[in-house]
């Protein structure tokens, strides 16, 4: 299929819609009408109807999760077009993108561009929620800058997971799930109604899988385990609601999840550049199939190693005043992460003509910490003045040390083998390596104080204002260890160099707009924000003292025009969105050379405009049968581009920014089949999902162009009547359409590194879930 027919078709199905995912949907009783259901979200830490806030958000229900089983934050991005996923070595390497920005760093002193919230505490780092999603009950995205409401973090937008309050009465869900590839999770929720006035909710879940790509290195039959790519996770969630008096409701939050991942094994999936080092590598890649984003083996003698422990306890209290209400998150978070990798991609120590390295191996662990505390006041509802005011401050601190160890064979006239391999052992002349560490870390606090409101002028017309006011300090250290090799090699300095610096920032970000009812089922709205992402500094492993930068502030001016409608007796709904967003001292990675090897560098990297068009939309067909669809249109380019060193390239003009799609589609669907003469019922989805080519990094180089590529998830469910069991079978991926969410050069000789997702190869699965108690 055409990329003009997708669009067609996803015209055709539901007018040009893109949507994020099929909302729930209100039961009906007897001949009542088939209505979609009221959608509730907190994105202006109120909760308010979907259709009432002025602003584009997407929401992914409890239902669309449910329905489809293993799906983690890195899915969400086939589910909701505007939203991308950058899969990093670690999950501090990886990033979320809206509207086709985000923030490709490293750095330990600098910041996502999208923010993500936990139960309303913003996470320091992004990376603490990239595991499983598990006792959700919804997702609301809210794309574009939400620097008035959520501060420093979020000049691209807000990812809030909010998760399972406690019910009533005792009961709870068990599920069971198993797929394709040795996957493999387990999950339980528990409702414990412990008084009249206090209730709880338990939720465990575990997960493993083997993985996708095969570790030729370990793959003989006397390896313990030669896939890799894997995961191997666990976790409790608890939470307790507590009505300490008519006025007042306290909700404690407690997590704690570990994982080991081994992940992310780079393939490399291209042949080395023709020349001497050709045959040489060849020879070291023996058995890999080189074919692209095909490619399913790698060839590493040091596993690719996520290992992660991160816990977590918030007190939110909401306290009624009159008609207020006066709410206070206090959270602390703990996040542990232990990474490493094969920097060579070889399984042996082995030198080829024309190559410095012989091997590479980089490791180390990441500590974080981070306190929060947010006072708030909400004005009652259906007031001429709704408002929310309140203070927020943010303590967050990392270290990290980052070990690398290097072999290098250095005598060029070492003779070799018919294939160009040196020899390269221990013991040898020739043979020089060396173990270099650094530690750093950073500091950041942050205070700010905020008020949105909307102001009714008439029946039909409100103004919308909001500002905020945020001081930043930021303090950032790194010390190095020598090498203990004798002479200088590629990628490691022997010197020993240690420097602290500070910054600091004030910034007043806002918001103004104007809303209209049109009628009881139309609304249009207009507005104009301000975002705002704090400072940093570009802190990395091989850094000399002198080499230290300050990254400025980003800021970013976005408007945005929107209409919101229910149709044909709410049985539809269509949000149409249109933006156009320009960014100053936009923060990016620049390729740069450092003791002789290439690296990438966080600097100021100039201007940037994202514009285009989203659409949601949901359909009840009839009772049983539910379609939703969607399609976004993104154009984000460089406007002026600095490089590493500062200057100012012209010629990058119109250049596409990474992981930015032009197009995305997105189509779903559920039928219910209830036959009156059986004891079950039968349920039928589908996804179909659309993503135009993309360039995978800056530079536009034809070479890191992904291809645009389509999924297709079916599945099958029967269950009773009441729902209480539920058998259902899945196939994801159905055409077994695969594709890359990442390529990088700088493999052995010049070769293309790939990164794979599980999505990118189809497989199957089932799941069981079963309902007890009342």
């Amino acid at each position: 299929m055409t990329q003009t027919a997708r669009i067609l078709a996803g015209s055709l199905l539901l007018g040009a819609v893109t949507v994020t995912a099929l909302p729930a949907i209100a039961q009906v009783a007897g001949d009542g009408p088939v209505v979609l259901e009221e959608i509730i979200v907190t994105a202006q830490k109120r909760s308010q109807n979907l259709q009432e806030v002025p602003a584009s958000i997407a929401v992914v229900p409890a239902s669309v999760l449910e329905n489809r089983p293993g799906t983690n934050i890195e899915g969400l991005q086939t589910l909701i077009p505007s939203l991308n996923f950058r899969k990093g070595g670690t999950s501090l390497d990886s990033s979320l993108f809206l509207r086709g920005v985000g923030t490709i760093n490293f750095a330990i002193a600098a910041e996502s561009s999208v923010a993500f919230v936990l139960d309303g505490v913003v996470l320091a780092r992004a990376g603490e929620a990239f595991g499983d999603l598990y006792d959700v009950e919804r997702i609301e995205v809210l794309r574009g800058p939400q620097g008035t409401l959520f501060g420093k973090n979020a000049s691209a937008g807000v990812v809030s997971l909010v998760t399972k309050r406690p019910g009533d009465t005792f009961g709870g869900t068990l599920e069971l799930t198993a797929a394709e590839g040795r996957e493999h999770k387990g999950k339980v929720a528990v409702d414990l109604p412990l008084s009249d006035t206090v209730r709880a909710r338990l939720t465990g879940f575990t997960g493993t899988y083997d993985g996708n790509i095969t570790n030729l290195y370990t793959a003989d039959p006397a390896s313990k385990k030669s896939k890799v790519n894997g995961y191997d996770r666990k976790g409790v969630r608890g939470v307790v609601e507590w009505d300490a008096a008519e006025a007042l409701k306290w909700t404690f939050i407690a997590d704690y999840r570990k994982s080991e991942d081994d992940s992310l094994a780079e393939v490399i999936g291209s042949s080395p550049t023709a020349g001497a080092n050709q045959a040489a590598l060849l020879s070291l890649l023996s058995g890999i199939d080189l074919n692209g984003d095909k490619t399913r083996q790698v060839r590493h003698n040091q596993a690719s190693l996520s290992e992660e422990e991160g816990w977590g306890f918030s007190a939110q209290a909401d306290y009624t005043v009159g008609d207020h209400t006066i709410t206070s998150i206090t959270a602390w978070r703990e996040w542990d992460i232990w990474g490493q990798r094969d920097g060579d991609w070889l399984d042996r120590t082995a030198a080829y003509v024309g190559n410095a390295f012989a091997q590479l191996h980089d490791y180390g662990p990441q500590d974080n910490r981070t306190f929060s505390q947010e006072l708030r006041i909400a004005s009652p509802s259906g007031q001429a003045l709704e408002y929310v005011a309140g203070a927020y401050y943010s303590n967050s601190k990392g270290d990290r040390t980052f070990t690398r160890d290097t072999t290098v064979c250095t005598a060029s006239t070492l003779a070799v083998d018919a294939t160009g391999v040196r020899p390269c052992l221990p013991g040898a002349s020739t043979y020089v390596s060396g173990t270099s560490s650094a530690t750093f870390g950073s500091k950041s606090e942050s205070i700010a104080g905020f008020a949105q409101g909307t102001l009714r002028l008439t029946d039909q017309l409100s103004a919308i204002a909001g500002l905020r006011l945020t001081h930043d300090k930021l303090e950032a250290y790194h010390n190095r260890i020598p090498s203990t090799a004798p002479i200088d090699l590629p990628g490691i300095r022997r010197d020993l160099s240690g420097w602290v610096d500070k910054a600091s920032k004030d910034n007043v970000s806002g918001k103004a707009g104007l809303s209209y009812q049109a009628t009881d089922e139309v609304s249009t709205y207009a507005t104009y924000s301000r975002g705002y992402k704090g400072p940093a500094f570009n802190v990395f492993f091989n850094q000399a003292a002198n080499q230290r930068n300050l990254i400025k502030a980003e800021t970013v001016d976005a408007y945005e025009v929107g209409v919101k409608s229910e149709l044909f007796g709410r049985r539809a709904l269509v949000n149409v969105a249109g933006f156009w967003s320009k960014y100053d001292n936009f923060q990016a990675n620049n390729f740069d050379n450092l003791n002789g090897v290439v690296i990438t560098r966080l600097t100021n990297a100039g201007e940037v405009s994202t514009k285009g068009i989203e659409v949601d939309s949901q359909v009840r067909v009839t009772e049983d049968f539910r379609l939703t669809g969607g399609l976004a249109y993104t154009d984000a380019q460089i406007d002026k581009f600095r490089d590493a060193t500062g200057v100012l390239s012209s010629a990058r003009k119109g250049e596409s920014l990474p992981l930015a799609p032009k197009w995305k589609l997105s189509v779903g669907a559920e039928y219910t089949i209830a036959p009156e003469s059986l004891p079950v019922d039968f349920h039928l989805n589908g996804t179909y999902s659309y993503t135009s080519g993309q360039t995978s990094d800056l530079g536009n180089n034809p070479l890191l162009h992904i291809h645009s590529y389509d999924l297709v998830n079916v599945g099958f469910a029967i269950s009773d009547k009441e729902d209480r069991y539920r058998l259902s079978l899945f196939v994801n991926n159905l055409f077994d359409q695969s594709f890359p969410i990442q390529i990088a050069p700088g493999g052995p000789g010049g070769s293309l590194r790939y990164v794979i997702p599980r999505e990118a190869d189809r497989y199957a699965g089932a799941s069981l879930r079963v309902k007890f108690g009342a």
